[in-house]
């Protein structure tokens, strides 16, 4: 089926062969409906006119759906609908599924906490009834002190202990199979057979010196002792009368006791932890118990189910705990309502006026905000035509459509935007285009830049040498080269641009080439450093911006004399380990590229055999930790120190993990180079 057209026929022109052959068994089915007719024919028949009218009714659904949802109007309107009922009665469900556990609980917990308040009450007496036990006149038998203490316990705790019944005996059986070898004393649920009670008991220590006689319960053998440990044992039936005195904020009280399940019976098996199946054994129903009338119309009964657990003592004379009991009851959350706000005395109606008050309020609320949200589509809905037809432009390739703006709403200001999208999206392309070209150019100067750097080690007889460079950016502004002037002597230069990026680089570049125009001249082995760094100096001034600058160190070095000259403009400090030590090499002057005519210093070291000469940008040493702490020099030292006997490589890998780790992130803030070469 199809949207609805103008007339009938056109209608039924429409239809497709499956909604028509629907149509006929729906129709077929109905009528043998209305007519009575029955039988295994016309059974199947209204089986398949079921089927048809289940596919009739999903083919009018979804013919509903598009015709009602085509219109942007209707799909918002459909739209506040859900946003306006739907989180309502979400709410009012989960409400009241919260409220129904959040009762069940509570009524749960007030069963327990009953049964525990008078668990410790029979703990309370066994330890009273122990302690009196020793504490009266020697002149008293056993058997009158224990009668007495009996009829004082009935006479206190009858009413919330009915039926209690206490017992002395000298057997401590039960007493082990309840508390265990330590024999503290036990207080809980015990079921025996189909009788479950509440038990307790406690050990009474005779003293040897205690000239009253014993009960003459049994007859003693002879090896036992005559002031050996005695127990007083405590029982109060859990019965109809029992369960009618307890939570009287519940209704009325079934336990439930189980056994062990046996497939030949025919209770009701329970599976508990999925290792042990139970069945009903016995049920405990309360006495003169009914649930509390109804406060209002929705105050409707919670079930409330409870498992408490008991220690069973078996025929066989086992004890076996975390056996299971099941209580259920049922309870009214007014009943509840009243218990758990009982402290607020007077203000209870307040807050239940305040309550029914917020309720009325936020259902007012989203009344207004329904009511509201239509009145805002047919405002909504044309600006969004609006725009849905100046895509259509933009699809087209004309970027010179505007969209009508008539409020100074957002819906206003979005058609604005809009307009000046469309007004600045020939430039974005554009811009996109150039951004692409400058990506180009910059892959292509970052491999240009690769190929600046030494591409292979010279071959200088005792010299191994490594360097590493991570760029900030695509390229860097970081420069370090070893040359090879003779056989004997290999120049080590490490220098740090000024800026960074392409303007570093290109400055990098040029200084690379002075660099090497310089000392691959014949007899530039035997030139003084101070002299090449000067001359670099006044290259880099006469042919570099005022603000543009370089700091650079340069060293050569002579394996056959085993001397070192250097000279060092501006940059940090490089370092020369040997024996342990480090040395820092730092004679020189000023940064290149600033002062015109500037006279350096040569600095000349002798190398002891198997030295470590290291040198850096500020990259390596500036990073800070998470308190702002830069690596430093000094640790940059300290980490040298400790692998000053590895392979270059090793080094300065290791020089570069050093501060990567102190840094904690693996982003870059600066160029980070460092060189490293072994002097054997």
């Amino acid at each position: 089926m199809t949207a609805s057209p103008s007339n009938p026929k056109a209608f039924w022109r429409r239809l497709s062969i499956p909604d028509v052959v629907a149509l006929a068994f729906a129709a077929t089915g109905l009528s043998a409906t209305v007519l009575g007719l029955k039988g295994g024919l016309y059974g199947f028949v209204k089986f398949l006119a079921l089927c048809a009218a289940a596919y009739l009714l999903y083919r009018l659904i979804s013919w509903g759906r598009n015709k009602l949802l085509w219109s942007i109007r209707n799909r918002l309107v459909v739209s506040y609908l859900f946003i306006a009922l739907v989180p309502i009665v979400l709410i009012v469900i989960g409400a009241a599924y919260s409220a129904s556990v959040l009762y069940s609980q509570l009524g749960a917990y007030l069963l327990y906490e009953d049964i525990q308040r008078r668990t410790e009450m029979i703990r309370d007496m066994a330890e009273h009834i122990a302690a009196a036990h020793s504490a009266l006149p020697p002149g008293v038998s056993e058997q009158e002190l224990e009668e007495v203490l009996k009829q004082q316990s009935r006479t206190v705790h009858d009413r919330e202990l009915p039926g209690l019944l206490i017992n002395f005996s000298d057997d401590t059986s039960l007493l082990r199979k309840l508390s265990g070898p330590a024999m503290q004393g036990f207080a809980g649920l015990v079921q025996q057979g189909d009788v479950l009670s509440l038990t307790s008991v406690r050990a009474i220590q005779r003293s040897s010196d205690d000239p009253r006689p014993p009960v003459k319960e049994r007859k003693q053998h002879p090896r036992e002792s005559q002031v050996g440990p005695r127990v007083v044992i405590l029982r109060v039936p859990i019965d109809a009368e029992f369960l009618g005195s307890i939570a009287p904020d519940l209704g009325p009280i079934r336990i439930s006791l189980m056994q062990r399940y046996s497939p030949a019976s025919r209770g009701v098996a329970y599976t508990d932890s999925g290792k042990n199946r139970y069945e009903r054994l016995k049920d405990i129903v309360a006495r003169n118990r009914a649930l509390q009338p109804a406060v209002f119309w929705f105050d409707v009964p919670v079930d409330v189910l409870s498992n408490l657990n008991c220690v069973y003592l078996g025929s066989d004379g086992r004890a076996q705990p975390l056996w299971p009991v099941f209580a259920a009851s049922a309870a009214r959350p007014s009943q509840l309502n009243a218990r758990t706000f009982s402290s607020l005395g007077e203000l209870r109606g307040t807050y239940s006026l305040l309550f029914v008050l917020f309720a009325v309020l936020f259902f007012l609320i989203e009344i207004a905000a329904l009511v509201i949200g239509i009145i805002l589509t047919s405002r909504i809905t044309t600006a969004v035509g609006d725009l849905y037809h100046a895509t259509q432009f933009v699809q087209a390739g004309d970027f010179s459509h505007r969209v009508r703006v008539e409020h100074r709403d957002q819906l206003g200001v979005l058609g604005d935007s809009f307009n000046q999208m469309t007004g600045s999206i020939s430039n974005l392309i554009e811009e996109q285009k150039r951004a692409n070209r400058l990506q180009g150019e910059l892959s292509i100067a970052r491999e240009v830049q690769n190929q600046l750097f030494p591409q292979s080690v010279p071959e200088v007889p005792g010299v191994e040498i490594e360097a590493i460079c991570k760029a900030a950016r695509m390229v860097s502004g970081d420069y370090y080269d070893f040359i090879q002037l003779s056989p004997t002597h290999i120049a080590i230069a490490v220098a740090d641009i000024s800026g960074k990026g392409i303007s570093a680089a290109l400055l990098m570049a040029s200084l690379q080439a002075a660099l090497r125009s310089q000392v691959l001249a014949p007899g530039s082995e035997h030139l003084s450093t101070a002299e090449l760094v000067a001359r670099l100096n006044l290259h880099l001034t006469r042919n570099t911006a005022d603000d543009r600058f370089a700091t650079f160190f340069i060293a050569v070095y002579d394996s056959a004399a085993r001397t070192l000259r250097y000279t060092n403009a501006g940059h940090l400090p490089s370092f020369l380990i040997s024996n342990g030590k480090s040395e820092h090499l730092d004679k020189g002057g000023m940064v290149l590229g600033v002062v015109e005519d500037y006279e350096y210093e040569e600095g000349t070291v002798t190398v002891a055999p198997g030295a470590l000469l290291v040198g850096y940008s500020d990259g390596l040493v500036e990073p800070e930790n998470v308190y702002g702490e830069e690596f430093g020099i000094r640790r940059l030292e300290d980490a040298a120190l400790r692998v000053h006997s590895s392979n270059p490589a090793m080094v300065a890998e290791s020089l570069m993990a050093a501060a990567e780790e102190w840094a904690g992130t693996p982003e870059q803030a600066d160029d980070m180079t460092v060189i490293v070469a072994r002097l054997q």
